[in-house]
């Protein structure tokens, strides 16, 4: 039986990003459905597929998944060939860790500077909690890199859980024109460059669905189209 994931807005849907880019560059087969959140019935509609009422949600039969890091998981032990996570010990536990520090910190980050793929790049002033975030998760690149990355151009030189888990914070440096150091800069552009990458960001700026709270500090800037992916 072929997984399900069902996830949410893909402007906007930093979480929905995580698994599901984890899945696709891992070659992982999956369904999916797309649930635009914020409008009438859709909170009814994820409510019936998890009792957490949000989303990602993985499918399998009778089991049901949510939260993004715990479906990564959930893959890894099923689909070991794929080798969401590196085999040497000490890469994977150092892996996990930035993946939970990933998925419970940089909060002020993450609030002031919302995924939104089809916004046009630009600057904008950012507290300086949210400069202390940027200034950690490029420690966090650089020095995983320089330890477990020689094997290729991610963080632990294959593509891995890590790098899905990181995945939205390059799209948030990326249309917020952060400044990045070089290596930062290298780790965003094969990021970027991957086809399920650019797979999610064409689905993204073809969608019709605006969530205006999301849109609150550019109203009137014209959003990207999808040939410009």
């Amino acid at each position: 039986m072929t997984l399900k994931l069902i996830v949410g807005n893909k402007n906007y849907s930093s979480w929905s990003f995580r698994p599901w880019i984890g899945l696709r560059a891992a070659g992982i087969p999956f369904d999916e459905e797309v649930i635009s959140l914020y409008v009438e019935g859709s909170k009814e509609q994820i409510l019936a597929r998890s009792p957490a009422g949000k989303v990602p949600i993985l499918i399998d039969g009778e089991v049901r998944v949510w939260e993004s890091l715990a479906i990564l998981e959930y893959a890894a032990e099923k689909f070991r060939d794929a080798h969401l996570w590196p085999s040497e010990s000490k890469a994977r536990a150092h892996a996990r860790a930035i993946s939970t520090e990933m998925h419970g910190g940089f909060v002020p980050l993450r609030s002031e500077c919302g995924m939104n793929m089809w916004r046009p790049p630009a600057k904008k002033d950012l507290s300086q909690d949210a400069q202390a975030d940027i200034a950690r998760i490029q420690v966090i690149w650089t020095e995983t890199r320089a330890k477990y990355g020689a094997g290729g151009p991610f963080l632990f030189g294959k593509f891995t859980a890590a790098d899905a888990m990181y995945a939205p914070i390059v799209s948030r440096f990326a249309t917020y024109a952060i400044d990045v150091a070089a290596p930062a800069a290298d780790y965003m552009q094969a990021m970027i460059a991957l086809p399920a990458w650019q797979e999610w960001r064409k689905a993204a700026l073809n969608e019709s669905w605006v969530i205006p709270k999301f849109e609150y500090d550019w109203p009137n800037v014209p959003r990207l189209k999808a040939d410009a992916a």
